[in-house]
């Protein structure tokens, strides 16, 4: 009997396209010799299962299952492909946690903390990550250009806490600039986080463990031809992306390292990947960790798994199986 694998995508984000596209990835590439696996869409409180092309069914959430053509089917698994909320803040996790539903993604805690940038970096910093210098802000609060320079110097990135794929996001290079950036990040988000400029290589790194095995893929060197790794850098090919990236070996090998212990460190479950910026010649600073990171054709993940000589599908099997 295959198992019934629910494809979580779409949430309520400005991720909701990028999302969409990567679980078009993670079905292309899902063994159906072993799984039954769906398309589950949400926005909102409009859950809809995609059955066939251009039919959809409701999602029953009283027991996660949908009824077509007479044939209810109940999912055994999710996986969660959703950038942003709910899915990559815990909110949904909660919800299948409740169902007794095993998942992809971390747990509810661990995808809180991470999805929310400030409560990462200071959390990081108490264990001794390196991290750049931040201050935050809720909408209502006073915004004084001067006191956000002093915390944290010019240039720098004001961006929301819980975004992704760089939405709300400017890097500011003069003081005026702050207050209109400011309002920018607001639109996504009612707490956004501004945080220092650092000017290093930027890198990426992914990771999964399972209880057999752990996964270190290889690290990708980021080169954007935009002013910093911005919406175009990420999905428009503004971007040169390097794997292996061109870094010595030993350096590689400490990155890789920080990325397990970060990862032990939150207890994290499934693909993470983290993004780092390389300063001063050896110094690792975390940027971000990514929970749900994107699958699309041109995400990070599936380059870095060709890379290391893995197949997709194999990598999908030995997470799902984890779960059971």
């Amino acid at each position: 009997m295959k198992r019934k694998i629910a494809i979580v995508a779409g949430g309520d984000s400005s991720e909701n396209p990028v999302s969409l596209r990567s679980a078009a990835t993670i079905l292309e590439y899902m063994d159906k010799d072993k799984y039954e696996p769906y398309i589950l869409e949400i926005e909102g409180k409009n859950w809809q299962v995609h059955v066939k092309d251009g039919v959809s069914a409701p999602v029953d959430r009283n027991d996660f299952s949908f009824t077509y053509d007479g044939v209810k089917t109940v999912f055994d698994y999710a996986y969660i492909i959703i950038h942003g909320t709910p899915g990559e803040n815990g909110v949904f996790e909660g919800y299948l946690r409740l169902m007794r539903i095993p998942f992809s993604t971390c747990d509810v805690l661990a995808s809180a903390l991470t999805f929310n940038k400030f409560v990462l970096n200071k959390t990081m910093k108490s264990c001794k990550v390196n991290v750049a210098n931040s201050h935050r802000l809720r909408k209502g609060d006073k915004v004084d250009p001067d006191k956000i320079i002093s915390k944290v110097g010019l240039p720098c990135f004001i961006k929301p806490t819980d975004g992704g794929s760089s939405f709300g996001t400017t890097k500011v290079k003069t003081r005026d600039q702050i207050i209109p950036a400011v309002e920018e990040a607001f639109k996504e988000n009612n707490e956004i986080m501004i945080e220092s400029f650092m000017q290093g290589i930027e890198v990426t790194n992914g990771y999964y463990k399972t209880k057999k095995r752990e996964v270190r893929l290889p690290v990708t060197e980021v080169v954007p031809k935009t002013d910093f790794f911005d919406y175009d850098a990420k999905y428009n090919g503004k971007v040169e992306e390097i794997t292996p990236a061109r870094i010595p070996d030993e350096l590689r090998d400490r990155i890789q390292d920080l990325t397990a212990r970060i990862y032990d460190l939150i207890g994290c479950h499934g693909i993470i990947r983290n993004d780092y910026i390389i300063t001063d010649g050896d110094k690792i600073n975390l940027l971000e960790v990514n929970t749900t990171p994107g699958m699309t054709a041109t995400s990070f993940i599936p380059q870095q798994i060709r890379a290391a000589g893995l197949n997709l599908t194999d990598v999908l099997t030995e997470i799902i199986e984890d779960s059971f």
